[in-house]
């Protein structure tokens, strides 16, 4: 118990060069902790009925999401630098693996900033086709142990229907709004990670394959001193990709030399089976036989970029990926894009357990939300002209993106202890499960654990700056009662 503590106070002690007021600090460090094991998702009251706060605390704590104390983009690097040095991250080649994709959230608020409506791509029926919400872009690192993989969230922000505010002066010193497209965001937040923790594979889906994507990848590459912060990208390929053979320029030809050599289907090309081979790589947990077929091609319409495509057949499947390392290993393509799943589990235990994407930030200075609105209709944020009324919804960014990163955090603190090993029997035991699939308890398991247990671990550790802290925003609700109880007497 005594090993949790001292993990949650060394990942949270470094984040106080981030704020320049204490008191500030001290309701970063009380959400955190109430994030990593609240009981319920009904907004941020859910931190005061778990950490027994008074009830006076409410309106400190919504001033806290929106406060000019600290920058967003300060907590983001502090978080990626503490992850580098405390984490256990997984590396292949010498390179750190990161997962991002996007995240559609539904929001039925009509003056929350950034809701639109969204085509909601997904092979569930359980999901609607259409819905209005919100698209975040979320960037996560793979941190291992012998037993256990999980994807800690990095940075997760709103990377959609902010197009206006981007242009705002207002809003450049409190929140980062690009009018880059999703896809240019993510390889940006790509660099972004990469220039803490080095070297890395960046394993992204298969509609993050164009040609804007890998420009501006050729070009913030181009910018890495000596390579060391290089990514490159891991993906996959839509079924009716065209690739370009390499040109070959007859002897004596005069004129431009080619760009491209003869086009190729890649589809077309798992009919060639003498050409495949058979390998046992690990997949999902298991060794799995799978057959491959790996060749170097030109990519790109007007691009011609050359890229690492691999063919694979496995159990009856056929997927086609893509590398932008032309030299890296077929099986290593296939084993780094396996784990791509990983951010899957990621995006279900931080919806369900941490309730990270549970916020109700909204601003009476935002025009509502019309949800008949044509497709082409001008975006409502254009309307708005008054700094007054562009603070305030910054403000209500400003208090998401907040949210949404201190749940990064919590989540991030769970998987640590989990991975650490000094209470995972205690941890494993506290919390019945009829199956066990692995030795590592999971995140849910940890914060099972946290629920029944923090107030004896803070009891025993009354030193701690958790401690007192926690402790301080309990004894004002104590110091009303008394207050009250000595009025009503009089």
């Amino acid at each position: 118990m005594e090993g949790m503590l001292k993990c949650i106070e060394e990942t949270l002690s470094p984040f106080r060069k981030c704020f320049s007021r204490t008191n500030c600090f001290k309701w970063f460090v009380i959400v955190i902790c109430a994030l990593m094991l609240r009981s319920d998702q009904l907004g941020i009251t859910s931190v005061i009925r778990d950490l027994n706060l008074s009830h006076t605390c409410y309106e400190s704590l919504l001033h806290f999401f929106r406060s000019k104390a600290y920058k967003l983009s300060a907590l983001r690097r502090q978080w990626y630098k503490i992850v580098a040095g405390n984490a256990p991250i997984h590396r292949v080649a010498g390179r750190a693996i990161i997962i991002g994709d996007g995240v559609k959230q539904g929001k039925e608020a009509l003056r929350m900033p950034g809701v639109k409506k969204m085509v909601q791509e997904s092979e569930t029926c359980s999901k609607p086709e259409y819905i209005h919400g919100h698209l975040f872009g979320a960037v996560g690192v793979i941190i291992s142990n012998s037993c256990k993989k999980f994807t800690l969230p990095l940075k997760i922000n709103l990377q959609d229907g902010l197009k206006p505010v981007a242009s705002w002066p207002e809003a450049n010193d409190v929140v980062e709004i690009s009018a880059r497209s999703h896809v240019d965001q993510m390889i940006e937040a790509g660099f972004e990670v990469s220039e803490i923790l080095g070297k890395v594979f960046f394993l992204l889906d298969r509609y993050f394959l164009s040609r804007s994507a890998l420009e501006l990848l050729d070009e913030k590459n181009g910018r890495c001193h000596d390579g060391e912060n290089q990514v490159e990208i891991i993906t996959k390929a839509k079924s009716n990709c065209t690739a370009y053979r390499h040109p070959h320029r007859k002897k004596g030809s005069k004129g431009r030399p080619p760009k491209k050599g003869s086009t190729v289907k890649i589809s077309q090309l798992f009919s060639q089976r003498r050409f495949f081979k058979e390998i046992r790589v690990q997949m999902y947990g298991k060794t799995e036989t799978v057959s491959y077929y790996c060749l170097n091609l030109l990519w790109g319409q007007g691009l011609y970029r050359e890229l690492r495509f691999v063919l694979v057949k496995y159990n009856g499947m056929k997927s086609i990926l893509v590398s932008t390392d032309t030299s890296l290993d077929p099986q290593t393509i296939i084993e780094l894009y396996a784990t791509r799943f990983g951010i899957e589990a990621f995006f279900r235990e931080f919806k369900q357990q941490i309730g990270g994407l549970g916020y109700h930030f909204w601003t009476r200075f935002l025009p509502k939300l019309n949800h008949f609105a044509k497709k082409d209709a001008p975006d409502p944020l254009l309307s708005i002209t008054d700094a007054h009324d562009r603070a305030k919804i910054i403000d209500a960014i400003h208090a998401i993106e907040t949210f949404v990163q201190c749940a990064c955090i919590a989540m991030g603190i769970t998987q640590m202890i989990s991975l650490g090993g000094e209470s995972r029997d205690e941890i494993l035991k506290s919390r019945y499960l009829r199956t066990r699939s692995n030795t590592t308890p999971s995140e849910a398991t940890v914060m099972h654990y946290l629920r029944k247990h923090l107030f004896t671990l803070l009891l025993h550790a009354p030193e701690s700056f958790v401690t007192q802290y926690i402790r301080e925003k309990q004894s004002s609700m104590n110091a009303a009662d008394n207050s009250k109880n000595e009025a009503e007497a009089a």
